[in-house]
């Protein structure tokens, strides 16, 4: 797949939740916000509702990021839309005279069909990376659910802007059994666990360290390089980060601020 990048030499700036530094993440407002501020893609994390659709939310309970508590596989999508995500973010902004009026509907919950229409539209190619969360009670029927409506926008094929990642290895056979072409990207938080599981996966699957593992054992990722994988690195915040993602020949940084990662990374082009 050639990869979303708008200048040679970079990673791929990929959005956390969003531009999650200043909106509050998975809302609508914050996905806006990454796009203009020129990311190159948006992340997010997707889970299955009661009545069957999947929602961006990172938790298994909504009591975080929005003013309710409960959990959202047992929540109807009629339940979640009369919620607000975004008020956490910034508690007193119902106070400040000076502040622009309120788009309820970039503070709702947000749908991944809605996203992914909202990526369709833009004016510039823009590339999706969507994670399954696990465990859940609807096991296979999240990947299920997201391989139909990855197919009913043709993201399916080897041109698709989309690439479902995830912890689970058994999630990612479940997309690659689906729909062969959509490109996956296993997540790794400790450095043995690739290891493991590497001959359970595929050979073109991409690996996907945390920067701690980065930070703490730059070998590990070298080692990966040497053997041809291609490595997404989460979260992405700082410049010295940034640097040493680049300095590792990382294809793409996940961060909270993109915005600066891109002012960044231009800057040392």
């Amino acid at each position: 797949m050639q990869w979303n990048v708008g200048e040679a030499g970079r990673p791929q700036v990929v959005a956390h939740r969003g531009a999650s530094d200043v909106n509050a993440e998975h809302t609508l407002g914050a996905y806006v916000a990454a796009l203009d501020a020129g990311a190159d893609a948006l992340e997010c994390d997707v889970r299955l509702t009661a009545d069957g659709h999947l929602v961006c939310v990172h938790d298994r309970r909504v009591d975080r990021t929005a003013n309710a508590k409960g959990l959202v596989s047992t929540m109807d999508l009629a339940q979640l839309d009369e919620l607000d995500f975004a008020s956490w973010k910034n508690p007193w902004a119902d106070l400040d005279e000076e502040a622009p009026d309120l788009d309820l509907e970039t503070r709702k919950v947000l749908t991944l069909e809605r996203l992914m229409q909202a990526v369709a539209d833009y004016d510039r190619p823009v590339d999706i990376a969507i994670e399954t969360k696990h465990p859940t009670r609807y096991t296979g029927l999240v990947e299920r659910r997201l391989v139909d409506l990855l197919d009913s926008f043709g993201w399916t094929g080897k041109d698709s802007p989309a690439r479902v990642m995830s912890f689970s290895w058994m999630a990612l056979n479940r997309v690659k059994k689906l729909a062969p072409e959509v490109e996956t990207v296993l997540l790794v938080d400790r450095a043995y666990t690739f290891p493991v599981t590497r001959k359970l996966v595929g050979d073109t699957w991409i690996a996907g360290p945390d920067i701690d593992l980065i930070r703490d054992n730059p070998r590990f990722v070298r080692k990966l390089r040497r053997a041809g994988r291609r490595i997404h690195v989460w979260t992405v915040n700082t410049s010295e980060d940034l640097d040493l993602c680049v300095e590792l020949g990382v294809e793409a940084v996940i961060t909270d601020k993109p915005g600066a990662a891109l002012g960044h990374l231009r800057r040392g082009v």
